[in-house]
């Protein structure tokens, strides 16, 4: 007799701080990504937390409240924690806040901030000999504050595995992203990339956003085409002179122009587009890694596999194991 499971699907438990005067757009990045039921995905997406220091009410930006379920108790408990930002980056962190954040990173939690709230993880002690970032406009004040940390405000986000950063507010859609991309593979992260209308993966850091003019002229219109005909090129040799000759520049020109669009290299970025071409094909397909790296562009798979373990920090056999699919047996 064929038995039915009454079993509800839960996922990953996520918490997010929320705290008096906070910007609504922070909250609303985890909520959007992890608070947002995706029943299209076939995946056990989250389970979401609003927490405060005191449960109800809370007053944020712009006169409105939001109501805070859960206390503490609730935030420490999650498998993911993260804290949007902080009131004020002058002052001490709130020592239960702090009290909190060490009891979830004991019991195993992932730690995540977004903008400012690397402060109070840096006040928690979780980022003492840590590389870390804020948003470019904080990063000498985190630096001064904390001097155990060790500060990077060129990156969009840092992945510490047990504890994780972000830029300015923006880039936490980078890091959620990037979460889901951890928990659940590219194919689901990119789905749901897609339905933010983002990009999946931002080239670049922080660096090009610090008191830099908005700029947007034809020079950059070309390098944008050159981008997009390397994308439907990837398996071709590339080359700095093809890229600069498609978008009718010297060389010199080019890749100035480039570095001020993109806030990258084009070798730099094309590297990366093709690890990132390449990760479908490890999902999907039965293909050899060295027919897969000469698909996307690689001239040797000993190239392919070094670029891939610096851009995703595991090799491509490794991924391939963890994001592939597994296909159960017809008589299982």
């Amino acid at each position: 007799m064929t038995s039915l499971s009454l079993r509800t699907p839960l996922g990953p438990r996520v918490s997010v701080l929320l705290y008096e005067g906070m910007s609504a757009f922070e909250i609303g990045i985890v909520t959007e990504v992890f608070g947002l039921p995706r029943p299209e995905l076939d995946v056990d997406w989250y389970q979401l937390a609003i927490c405060s220091e005191r449960p109800g009410p809370v007053p944020i930006v712009g006169g409105a409240t939001i109501h805070a379920n859960g206390g503490l108790d609730v935030f420490a408990s999650a498998q993911t924690v993260i804290v949007p930002g902080v009131s004020d980056v002058h002052a001490d962190c709130s020592p239960d806040v702090i009290a909190a954040l060490r009891l979830a990173w004991q019991r195993g939690s992932r730690v995540v901030s977004i903008c400012s709230g690397a402060f109070a993880l840096a006040a928690a002690g979780l980022l003492d000999g840590r590389r870390a970032t804020t948003h470019w406009q904080y990063a000498e004040l985190l630096a001064q504050r904390f001097p155990l940390v060790e500060v990077d405000a060129d990156v969009l986000y840092i992945d510490g595995t047990d504890v994780l950063t972000s830029a300015g507010s923006a880039a936490g859609l980078d890091l959620c992203i990037h979460l889901v991309r951890k928990d659940f593979g590219p194919t689901v992260a990119n789905a749901v990339a897609r339905r933010l209308v983002i990009a999946p993966h931002r080239e670049g850091g922080q660096a090009q956003f610090i008191e830099a003019p908005v700029v947007g002229d034809s020079e950059d219109d070309r390098v944008t085409q050159s981008m997009q005909w390397a994308l439907a090129h990837l398996a071709e040799p590339i080359t700095v002179a093809s890229l600069a000759r498609h978008a009718h520049m010297s060389t010199r020109t080019y890749l100035r122009h480039f570095a001020r669009s993109t806030g990258s290299s084009p070798i730099r970025w094309l590297i990366t587009q093709r690890v990132h071409a390449s990760l479908p094909l490890l999902e999907r397909t039965d293909l050899p890694v060295e027919a897969i790296a000469a698909t996307v562009g690689f001239e040797s798979v000993v190239t392919y596999r070094h670029h891939f373990g610096r851009t995703t920090r595991t090799s491509p056999s490794a991924y391939r194991r963890a994001f592939r699919p597994v296909t159960t047996p017809a008589n299982a």
